[in-house]
């Protein structure tokens, strides 16, 4: 993916979204390049919900991505459901822990329904895990009926990309 580190490139500029909110992008990388690399990237989506007290709860959770909304499974009684339930909005950020740095963080309202019949968590299983062959893939599915999709709309998205200054350290995974 060729995404690169263009400073004349860090503005603001609205974007479509899902046609339903408008999406503020700030960074170096384009609505396509975004969309790209959270298409592609296998990292867990680092998802904040704020708790009773005010704080955030930062979770990882595997995630799909549709042009620039998110989906992810919990399941219904867990804590970032709860959290979810009694407080929509969220901070999310999809980068590698190593370096170079590069990724998309945001900002944005999360919503709750039932897995039903979607297939939204056989493709997580196949996306992160390969198959359903393994023991927390079969785990996973004994459990599907209890299942919540979580819908991440982002309303604010911010790119950044160090791979270019940092290309001495580290590599690029």
């Amino acid at each position: 993916m060729g995404i690169n580190h263009e400073p004349s490139r860090y503005t603001s500029r609205p974007l479509s979204g899902n046609g339903k909110t408008k999406v503020q992008l700030k960074g170096p990388w384009t609505e396509s390049q975004v969309s790209e690399f959270c298409a592609n990237a296998r990292y867990p989506l680092r998802l904040a919900a704020v708790g009773k007290d005010g704080f955030p709860r930062v979770v990882s959770v595997w995630y799909l991505a549709d042009g620039l909304e998110f989906f992810c499974v919990s399941h219904r009684e867990s804590q970032l459901v709860r959290l979810l339930a009694a407080n929509e909005r969220v901070g999310f950020e999809v980068a590698p822990n190593e370096p170079p740095y590069h990724g998309v963080r945001g900002q944005g309202t999360a919503a709750l329904s039932p897995l039903g019949d979607r297939e939204t968590l056989d493709r997580l299983i196949d996306r992160y895990l390969g198959d359903a062959q393994s023991s927390v893939a079969s785990w996973l599915l004994s459990r599907k009926a209890e299942e919540v999709v979580i819908q991440i709309t982002p309303s604010r998205l911010f790119s950044w990309d160090y791979r270019e200054r940092m290309s001495d350290v580290g590599r690029d995974v």
